[in-house]
C-alpha cells in the first residue's frame, strides 16, 4: 500500500488551511431535489402542477424531491424546460444530478460570439438617430448606439467609469431622475418590472439591485405616486419624459431577445430601443441628435464591448465623433 501525505493546506476538508476543501464544497451543495424544489416554489406550482407540465406522475416528483429517485439527463432537461428556468440555472441543476453542465457562458470578445454581437451593433446602428442601449442580466451597458451617447454624455457628464448601469442611473438621484419629469410614475414602474424580473428568474444579484435602488431617495419635488384613487389611465403606453435643456422629449421603449440562444449571455442579453413618442421628439432626434454626430446621415461610429458608452464617446477631446449637445441647439420646451 502507498501512502500518500497530505500537505496541511492541501487538505481535502480545509480544516487545517481554514479554506473550504473540496470535500466542503461539495456537501454545501444543494442536491438535485433541493434545486427542484426550490424553482417549483418559484415558480409557485404544486408537485400535481408541475407533473401536469412535464407528463410525469405527481409521485415521481416527490420521489425526486425527496432523493428518492434519481433523474436521467432527460429527465432533468424536461423538468427545467417546465420550469422555464433561466439556462444560467440549468447548469447546477444538472451537476446536482450528477450529468455534465449543458450551456457556456461565454466572455463578450469570444469568437463564437462574433455573428451574434455583430447583429447586435447593425440593430443598434440601424435605430440611429433615435438611442438604443444593449444590456446584459445586470442592466450593465454592453453596448450603445451614437444617439444613446450624446443622451448620456449631456445628461450624466459624470458617468466617465464603465460600465454604467440604467437602473441605477435612472434612479439615482444624482443620476437621470433630475432630469425626468415623470419620475415617480417611471420609478414605479421601473421597481415593478425590475422586482417581477426578479421573481421569475431567482436571481440573487437583481433582487439585492431591486432592494438597492428601492432605497434610493426620491429627488427634490418628486413624490411616491398614489395609485390607489386613480382612475382610467388616459395613454396606452407609460412614456419616459426626459428634460433636456429647455426641451421635454418623451420616449417609448421596447426590448427585444435573441431567439433560442444556447449561450448563457446572449439568453440574459436585451436591445432597449428608445421611440419618439411625439413629432417634437422626433424632430429633436432627427436635427439636434444627428447634429451632434458627426458622419451622419449613415452609420454611426461602431460601439466598443462593456463599454458602457461607445468608442467615440471615450476618446480624448480632439477626436470624439460623438459630442454633447450644445445649449445652443435646444429647442424651446414645448407641451407634450
Amino acid at each position: 500500500m502507498i501512502a500518500v501525505a497530505l500537505r496541511p493546506d492541501n487538505d481535502l476538508r480545509g480544516k487545517r488551511s481554514g479554506r473550504p476543501g473540496v470535500y466542503d464544497e461539495l456537501m454545501d451543495r444543494p442536491g438535485f431535489g433541493e434545486h427542484l424544489r426550490r424553482w417549483r416554489r418559484i415558480r409557485r406550482l404544486s408537485q400535481m402542477d408541475l407533473a401536469a407540465a412535464a407528463d410525469v406522475s405527481e409521485r415521481h416528483i416527490s420521489f425526486l424531491e425527496t432523493g428518492r429517485a434519481q433523474p436521467s439527463r432527460e429527465m432533468v432537461l424536461r423538468l427545467a424546460q417546465a420550469l422555464a428556468m433561466p439556462l444560467r440555472e440549468r447548469n447546477p441543476m444538472l451537476e446536482a444530478a450528477g450529468f455534465a453542465a449543458m450551456y457556456r457562458a461565454r466572455s463578450w470578445d469570444d469568437p463564437d460570439l462574433e455573428a451574434a454581437m455583430r447583429s447586435v451593433r447593425t440593430v443598434l446602428a440601424a435605430h440611429m438617430p433615435h438611442p438604443a442601449l444593449a444590456l446584459d442580466r445586470r442592466y450593465d451597458v454592453v453596448e450603445s448606439n451614437a444617439a444613446a451617447t450624446v443622451l448620456l454624455r449631456t445628461l450624466l457628464p459624470q458617468a466617465q467609469t464603465p460600465p454604467l448601469n440604467v437602473i441605477r442611473a435612472t434612479l439615482h438621484p444624482e443620476g437621470l431622475a433630475p432630469h425626468i419629469v415623470n419620475f415617480a410614475d417611471w420609478r414605479a414602474d421601473v421597481l415593478m418590472r425590475l422586482g417581477e424580473q426578479a421573481q421569475r428568474t431567482g436571481d440573487p444579484e437583481l433582487a439585492a439591485l431591486h432592494r438597492e435602488v428601492a432605497a434610493y431617495p426620491m429627488p427634490a419635488g418628486a413624490a411616491v405616486p398614489d395609485i390607489t384613487h386613480r382612475g382610467v389611465r388616459p395613454d396606452v403606453i407609460l412614456p419616459l419624459e426626459l428634460r433636456v435643456g429647455g426641451a421635454v422629449l418623451r420616449f417609448i421603449t421596447t426590448l427585444t431577445v435573441f431567439g433560442s440562444p444556447h449561450d448563457i449571455v446572449l439568453n440574459e442579453l436585451a436591445i432597449e430601443t428608445f421611440f419618439a413618442a411625439d413629432d417634437p421628439t422626433a424632430r429633436f432626434l432627427r436635427e439636434t441628435i444627428a447634429g451632434s454626430v458627426t458622419g451622419l446621415p449613415g452609420e454611426p461610429p461602431a460601439p466598443t464591448r462593456r463599454a458602457g458608452r461607445t468608442q467615440a464617446a471615450t476618446q480624448a477631446d480632439g477626436g470624439d465623433t460623438c459630442g454633447e449637445i450644445s445649449p445652443a441647439t435646444l429647442p424651446q420646451e414645448t407641451d407634450p
